[in-house]
């Protein structure tokens, strides 16, 4: 399914939200380069073209995945846009793995921000209108987001969007080298605060 660059599939009042694309290789990678003190040691982006296209490329082409830029929206004239770019620039990514359709209706969710973006609120509202569209259009039931428990940024952002604390998992996932505990957010449309 080809994705385009410039439409967005929801809008804040200072992000959007739309699908990668190839075309947004450069920018990304030289996002991540940037952010690596900021991920490190809780996740480690695509940092090189190479790295990016086959990334990118299963975000399009597996259905049980669904990858979101946050895009900073251009400040109408007379506002002040704040610290950083407010040009369309990506802010950060979040991305739905794990999709079961059926009596499930589930994803996972992973997400980061980039250095520039990062302490503005842009990636709580980027996640809010994942949230929605994941809810919506893509009719899920249930999101889950796996955090290891000294990524504070992480987890606040998690609560901030009303996900609340499921339960604990030990050596979960392998990141960094070693199986890593987890905790287990979670958010049903049930749950989801009326905005």
């Amino acid at each position: 399914m080809p994705h385009t660059a410039s439409r967005h599939l929801a809008e804040g009042s200072r992000v959007g939200i739309r699908h990668f694309t190839h075309a947004d290789s450069a920018e990304f990678t030289a996002r991540a380069r940037e952010s690596t003190a900021l991920h490190h040691p809780w996740l480690f982006p695509p940092d090189n073209a190479a790295a990016y296209s086959a990334y990118v490329e299963q975000l399009i082409q597996d259905p049980a995945k669904a990858g979101f830029l946050v895009c900073e929206k251009a400040a109408a004239s007379g506002e002040d846009p704040g610290e950083g770019p407010a040009d369309g620039s990506i802010a950060g990514f979040i991305n739905i793995n794990n999709i079961v359709h059926g009596a499930f209706r589930s994803g996972a969710l992973g997400y980061g921000a980039f250095a520039h973006a990062a302490g503005r609120g842009l990636m709580r509202e980027g996640l809010d209108l994942v949230v929605r569209h994941a809810f919506g259009p893509m009719r899920l039931h249930r999101l889950e987001i796996n955090v290891q428990p000294a990524n504070a940024a992480s987890i606040a952002l998690a609560r901030s969007c009303g996900f609340r604390l499921e339960g604990f998992s030990p050596d979960m996932l392998f990141i960094d080298g070693a199986w890593r505990d987890h905790e287990r957010w979670a958010l049903t449309q049930e749950m989801r605060r009326p905005r």
